[in-house]
């Protein structure tokens, strides 16, 4: 992995819960909000559970920033 692509890290800074969002919108390199939405529009779509377990496993496993 070269020093331009951002590691998969929970964010300190950009953060509303745990900072999944934005360390996955940093990863990914869009904006924070999409992914939130995304977050929340995929947890109506599918009745939450999925989702909430999805974001709690990420939550639980993803390093935070400076890791």
């Amino acid at each position: 992995m070269n020093s331009a692509t951002p590691r998969f890290c929970r964010s300190r800074h950009d953060r509303m819960i745990a900072g999944v969002a934005g360390g996955l919108a940093l990863r990914l390199r869009w904006n924070p909000v999409i992914v939130r939405g995304a977050f929340v529009v995929l947890a109506l779509a599918t009745f939450v559970l999925p989702v909430a377990l999805l974001y709690l496993i990420l939550w639980l496993f993803m390093p935070e920033e400076g890791c």
